[in-house]
């Protein structure tokens, strides 16, 4: 059970003491300082309200902290959700988001006790990079109208629609908000280089909301575009739905699981090599599958780990989960003290906000070092980029993770084969002057590589092609690492063959089953 225990239990095991609970104090203030400008312009990117993202990564933080499996991960809203949200909440309400998010959490539990985390690895980089990326491009898209102050309605979902809709209102710009979100991205870029340890984003908002109120500005503010938003945590509800909502909504919920679980473990192995530590994958998978059971319940949006704000956790001192439940119970103090100032911020800084974010998504330098690799890794981070902006996140996923494994199969069904025994190295711990001791019509041949169904048909041409008929072959395995049901059909297929010729065959080495089909 050791692999499923919250790492918090396990460092209370440990013995926490007075230095530690101040490191983890101070560490959380740091880290919900950071988080709550971000949180709140998530949730406006992901088609919900600045509260949304609040409650996220207050609820959900506090849960990713107390039952994950990483001693620092701080989890809420990120980036990687705005896509699949936003399409969500516009087909079928927030009650469709709580829905799907409540079923994430659970195939997120389940696949945390089934040990899937440990399969999350497999997933291809140019696949991880190239959704990614796309995202980066569309949340990048979506704050063109606030940035520049556009008076545009009905603006499009889709990437194309868009920016169509934005070239036709461009005359509407409001220099005012523009400037705004100029001042917001200038402030934010340059503490990033003078003052990187300040909160940027903060100060940023801060500081564009006091000139917007002080020169009266006539620029939308949150305040005008959420009217009515709560400045508190609202009590737990279920979703009102239906049987043909819950169908509707099963394919958006496990992409909001693979990309929690996908998340979370990058973000937790980025932590790793940060602390020296191991993150326990399941237990992870399992954490963040409550929170976000929870998130849903509270009217949260789906939350995984926070890369940035896990790696500012660890350079804040932060030695514990406490770090990540004191980073929560801050942001609550936040939302019921400062609540009402949310209102007075800009919606073009908040713009700015997120252009930045969008920016650090895309990973461009690992974009570029990609598209210097092999012409088929290139072709799969492409086509994944181009879907995730112009068709379908989900889409994109699919054919890039099914690309990939196509290519995979391709590649080792070329690095297994058939050789004549002959070709043996020295050194391989075997005498290449047994053959000589062999009877005539006897010929002896060996497999090599994995003999699975990519491969299959490729050796059994081979083993056809032989060109000779000779009494007894002797097919060496020992360079076989794996066989499939396709590799095991493909040995009886040939072992049939060569009876109906009248030939014997051995098969060295041999396990009980391989015996049997050429006994």
């Amino acid at each position: 059970m050791g692999a499923f225990t919250p790492k918090l239990l396990t460092t209370w095991r440990e013995g926490y003491t007075l230095a530690r609970l101040k490191d983890d104090a101070l560490a959380g203030l740091t880290v919900a300082i950071v988080a709550l400008p971000l949180a709140m312009a998530l949730g406006i990117a992901s088609g919900a309200s600045p509260d949304k993202g609040l409650v996220t990564a207050i609820v959900a933080g506090f849960l990713i902290s107390a039952l994950g499996g990483s001693r620092v991960q701080i989890g809420g809203p990120t980036g990687a959700f705005v896509v699949i949200i936003s399409g969500i909440i516009a087909t079928h309400g927030y009650s469709g988001l709580m829905l799907a998010t409540m079923l994430a959490g659970l195939i997120l539990i389940v696949a945390g006790y089934a040990g899937v985390g440990r399969l999350m690895k497999f997933i291809p980089t140019p696949v991880i990079t190239g959704f990614t990326a796309g995202i980066a491009v569309i949340i990048a898209s979506s704050q063109i109208a606030d940035f520049l102050g556009l008076n545009a309605e009905g603006i499009p979902a889709d990437f194309l629609g868009k920016w169509a809709a934005y070239g036709q209102a461009i005359g509407t710009a409001n220099l005012a908000a523009l400037g705004i979100g100029i001042v917001a991205l200038a402030t934010i870029l340059l503490l990033k280089r003078v003052a990187p340890r300040w909160p940027g984003y903060l100060i940023a908002l801060a500081l564009t909301s006091l000139a917007a109120l002080a020169l009266h500005l006539p620029v939308e503010t949150v305040g005008l575009r959420f009217p009515d938003m709560p400045t508190g945590l609202p009590a737990p509800r279920l979703p009102a739905f239906s049987m043909a909502m819950l169908g509707d909504v099963i394919g958006p919920a496990f992409t909001i699981a693979f990309l929690a679980g996908i998340e979370a473990l990058l973000s937790a192995t980025v932590a790793d090599g940060m602390t020296g530590y191991r993150h326990r994958s399941g237990q992870e998978l399992v954490g963040q599958g409550a929170a976000n059971l929870a998130s849903a319940l509270f009217g949260g949006l789906p939350a995984t780990g926070a890369i940035a704000r896990t790696a500012t956790n660890i350079r804040a001192g932060g030695k514990t989960p406490l770090a990540g439940i004191f980073h929560a119970a801050f942001l609550l103090l936040f939302l019921l003290i400062a609540g009402p100032l949310i209102a007075y911020i800009p919606m073009a800084a908040l713009a700015a906000v997120l252009l930045i974010v969008a920016w650090g998504m895309s990973e461009i330098d690992r974009f570029r070092a990609l598209m210097r690799l092999h012409v088929g890794e290139r072709v799969l981070l492409l086509l994944t980029f181009a879907l995730t902006v112009t068709v379908d996140l989900t889409v994109a996923i699919g054919v890039g993770v099914t690309l990939a494994s196509l290519l995979f199969m391709a590649r080792m069904s070329e690095a297994a084969g058939l050789l004549p025994d002959e070709a043996v190295e020295e050194g391989e711990g075997e005498d290449p002057g047994q053959r000589a001791t062999l009877p005539p019509g006897v010929e002896v041949f060996r497999l090599a590589g994995p003999l699975f169904f990519g491969a299959a048909g490729e050796m059994l041409d081979a083993l056809t092609r032989i060109g000779r008929t000779p009494d007894t072959v002797i097919l060496r395995l020992g360079r076989v690492p794996y066989i499939d049901a396709s590799g095991i059909m493909m040995l009886e297929s040939f072992v049939r063959q060569a009876r109906d010729a009248g030939t014997r065959v051995i098969l060295c080495p041999s396990s009980e089953h391989l015996a049997q089909l050429a006994a």
